[in-house]
């Protein structure tokens, strides 16, 4: 348990990443993951919204005491109970921590933002924090307090995600969009501030560290203007390119649902 733990340091020798240790345990959290998502989202599909919304403010609930009781453990390992200012949600999958409860006990538009917000990014979160976390499976061995618990709040974002797209609670309604704008805006400004005032990192503003961002950073030839702009960026590009293909496929659907409609009406009156 106190390797585990990492008190004193960890003594074992990270697998790396993409090791397989590393992709065998990933796999299995995401594969969970994917699977009670799903099962429970069509189970809950026909209840009313306030019984929907018991699991997701049971994940709210769960993912943040998992997150709490690490940066506990990570302040009494380093002896300093500033640590927590390295262990703050402004990273992109962290701010599910903050979306999914609000997401799960607000109401209106605040509401209907953070759901759609936490169906945009959280599978997102998820697999980036999983199968792209350079950074954590280069620097810690997988069975580890630092992965396992990143591993579980992760897969909970991902869990949030396919819950709510398979449940229905999403809305995603256009005049909503401005909102999560602003939400990965803001995020990233005092993500951005932090980072100068603490040398860190969040957000990936300033460097990838072993994330598929240092692709990025290689074609600016790390340029410090460029770099974060592109970053933040990207992220309101991929806002924009899943309401639009959202609409696409919602259109889509309505359009054969129509046409089927149509020639049943056909076929009746023929009959």
């Amino acid at each position: 348990m106190k390797e585990f733990f990492g008190i004193g340091g960890y003594q074992r020798e990270p697998e790396g990443y993409l090791s397989w240790q590393h992709l065998t345990f990933v796999s299995f959290i995401i594969l969970v993951m994917a699977i009670s998502a799903v099962y429970v989202g069509l189970k809950n599909r026909s209840y009313e919204l306030k019984r929907k919304n018991k699991t997701l403010m049971i994940a709210a609930i769960v993912i943040n005491i998992v997150e709490f009781i690490k940066i506990i453990f990570i302040c009494i390992r380093a002896n300093d109970i500033l640590a927590f200012l390295y262990e703050l949600p402004l990273f992109l999958c962290s701010i599910q921590l903050i979306t999914i409860p609000l997401a799960a006990f607000t109401r209106g538009r605040v509401r209907e933002a953070s759901l759609d917000n936490v169906f945009m990014f959280g599978l997102l979160g998820a697999v980036m924090g999983t199968y792209l976390a350079g950074n954590n499976y280069g620097s810690y061995p997988v069975l580890s307090l630092d992965n396992v618990s990143s591993g579980i709040t992760h897969a909970i974002s991902g869990f949030s995600a396919i819950y709510i797209g398979v449940s229905g609670m999403c809305s995603m309604k256009k005049k909503n969009i401005y909102i999560n704008f602003s939400i990965i805006t803001a995020f990233c400004v005092v993500a951005y501030i932090v980072n100068h005032i603490i040398d860190y990192n969040y957000m990936f503003l300033m460097r990838g560290d072993g994330t598929p961002y240092d692709i990025i950073l290689n074609l600016v030839n790390g340029n410090k203007v460029l770099y974060p702009l592109i970053v933040v960026g990207l992220f309101l590009l991929y806002i924009s390119l899943f309401y639009y293909v959202f609409f696409a496929i919602q259109k889509k659907l309505q359009r054969k649902k129509e046409q089927k409609s149509e020639a049943e009406e056909k076929e009746f009156c023929n009959v």
